[in-house]
C-alpha cells in the first residue's frame, strides 16, 4: 500500500509506527501527486471505540492490524494469486482523528464521501462498529440499491442501549430506519434477544443465526453492489480471542474466507470492526484481521477487474 501520509516514504512495519492522527486524511494525495480513480482501493483507519459498551480498546486496532499486514512471517499475496503489493492503486489514508461522535460521524462521513466520489472502493478499519452507519451513510449517498452483508456474533440491531442511540449495538437499526440499503443479511448471529427479534422483523432484516445450521454461503446471493461489514467477534474466541465480547461458537477463520471469496455480488467496500488488542494474546487476533484485510482487497480488486 502507498501512503499519504507525506514523511512516509516506504511502507514497512517500522514506518507503520509513526502514523499519526490526521483531521484531513485525503488532503494528502494532493501534496504527493497520487490519483484516487476508479480503479483505487483506499484504507482508511477509524481509531475510534467511545461508543463502547462493555470494554474500550477498539481504538488501537487500526495500527496493529497494519503491523501485522506487513508481518515478516507472512507475504502479500492473496490465497487467489493476487499481489497485493503490486497494485499501485492501493493506498492508505492514515487514520482520522475522531473526537468525539458528532464531529467524528460527520468527518468520516465527509471523507468517505469524498473518496467514494471518485470512484474508489474503499476498507475502513475500526474502531467499535458504531463507526459502520457514518462510513455506509456516504456509500448510500453514491449508490442505489446497495445491500449490506453483515459478520457478527449480535445484530447490533438495538434501538437505543445505554441511552445511546449511535452505540456499537445501535448501528444497524439507524441505517435500515433510514432506509440507506436494500437489503441486510446477518450471519454468524448467536446472541440475540427478544427486542432485537422485534427490531429485525420490523427492519425486514435476514438473520442467519449459528444454529441453523451451515447454509450460509446458499443464502448470500446479492442483485448489485455490496458493503461487507466484518465484527471480529463473528469468529469464534477460539479463533480471535483479541474482542471486547467473547461470545462462544462463532465462524472459523476458513469459514470467513471462504464467505469473502464465495459470495455472489460486487463487494464495492467494508469495514474490519471490533479488534480490541487489550484482549488479544500474541497478536493472533490481529493477525486473523490482517488476513481477513489481504483477502478483501484481493476480493475488491477482483470486482473493480470484472
Amino acid at each position: 500500500m502507498k501512503s499519504f501520509i507525506p514523511y512516509l516514504k516506504s511502507i514497512s512495519q517500522e514506518s507503520f509506527s509513526q502514523f499519526s492522527s490526521n483531521s484531513d486524511p485525503i488532503g494528502h494525495y494532493n501534496r504527493d501527486n497520487y490519483t484516487i480513480d476508479q480503479e483505487s482501493i483506499c484504507v482508511l483507519g477509524i481509531p475510534f471505540d467511545a461508543n463502547s459498551s462493555f470494554r474500550r480498546g477498539p481504538a488501537l486496532a487500526p495500527s496493529r492490524i497494519r503491523e501485522n499486514y506487513f508481518s515478516d512471517s507472512s507475504n502479500l499475496w492473496t490465497e487467489y494469486g493476487i499481489d497485493l503489493g503490486s497494485i499501485s492503486s492501493l493506498y492508505d489514508m492514515g487514520d482520522l482523528d475522531c473526537a468525539d461522535t458528532t464531529s467524528g460521524f460527520n468527518a468520516i462521513t465527509n471523507i468517505v464521501d469524498t473518496l467514494l466520489k471518485k470512484g474508489a472502493g474503499i476498507i475502513s478499519l475500526g474502531g467499535d462498529h458504531s463507526i459502520t452507519f457514518p462510513v455506509f451513510k456516504a456509500f448510500a449517498d453514491n449508490y442505489d440499491s446497495l445491500n449490506i452483508l453483515h459478520l457478527d456474533a449480535h445484530p447490533d440491531l438495538y434501538d437505543t442501549l445505554d441511552n445511546n442511540p449511535f452505540s456499537h449495538a445501535c448501528p444497524f437499526a439507524r441505517i435500515m430506519e433510514k432506509k440507506m440499503a436494500k437489503r441486510l443479511v446477518q450471519a454468524g448471529i448467536r446472541t440475540i434477544n427478544g427486542h432485537q427479534r422485534t427490531q429485525a422483523e420490523r427492519l425486514g432484516v435476514e438473520v442467519m443465526e449459528m444454529k441453523d445450521g451451515t447454509e450460509w454461503l446458499k443464502k448470500m446471493e446479492f442483485q448489485g453492489p455490496v458493503y461487507l461489514s466484518i465484527d471480529m467477534d463473528c469468529l469464534d474466541p477460539a479463533f480471535a480471542p483479541g474482542v471486547s465480547h467473547h461470545e462462544p461458537g462463532g465462524f472459523t477463520t476458513r469459514q470467513v474466507i471462504d464467505i469473502i471469496h464465495q459470495v455472489k455480488g460486487n463487494i464495492i467496500g467494508g469495514d474490519i470492526v471490533e479488534y480490541n488488542p487489550e484482549r488479544d494474546y500474541g497478536s493472533v487476533t490481529a493477525m486473523v484481521a490482517a488476513k481477513l484485510l489481504k483477502e478483501l482487497v484481493g476480493r475488491i480488486s477482483a470486482d473493480k477487474a470484472l
